[in-house]
């Protein structure tokens, strides 16, 4: 039979899990990044922005920018099928909260920007399964304040 400590310390951890995480003291807000894909058109048409929240990803994305991080410099994330504002140009964008960076990705989830914009229906089943996008060629352009 369990102690009367260990049962009251499993109710603790299972209203722990139920309740919101209050925010960090310090985190930062938000970061915007625009990043580019080359292919047909050129880099200069497959720039793309996305948004950060996570500080250790907006930390290693400004790294790549200034030059003292060198690994995973290259953008994977799921996209969602709707515009966002910070990225007008494009019928989709990435979604936040699975964006990450990547030194090397399976092929099936390599695309331009361009590309995935013109096969935007597709992206889901064979092109993009699970809607992953990694284009191998993305590199970071800079840091952008949304308009």
């Amino acid at each position: 039979m369990r102690s009367m400590s260990s049962m009251l310390g499993a109710v603790a951890v299972a209203v722990a899990l139920t309740l919101p995480l209050a925010p960090a003291a310090h985190a930062e807000e938000a970061a915007y990044f625009e990043f580019t894909t080359y292919g047909v058109g050129g880099p200069e048409n497959n720039k793309s922005i996305f948004k950060l929240t996570d500080p250790v990803k907006i930390q290693h994305a400004r790294s790549i920018l200034n030059g003292t991080e060198t690994q995973r410099p290259h953008v994977i994330g799921r996209i969602k099928k709707t515009p966002a504002p910070y990225n007008p140009r494009w019928s989709f964008h990435l979604n936040p909260d699975t964006i990450d960076f990547f030194d090397a990705a399976m092929e099936v989830c390599d695309a331009t920007t361009s590309y995935v914009e013109e096969h935007l229906a597709e992206a889901g089943g064979a092109f993009l399964p699970g809607l992953v996008w990694c284009p191998w060629t993305s590199r970071l352009v800079r840091e952008v304040t949304p308009r």
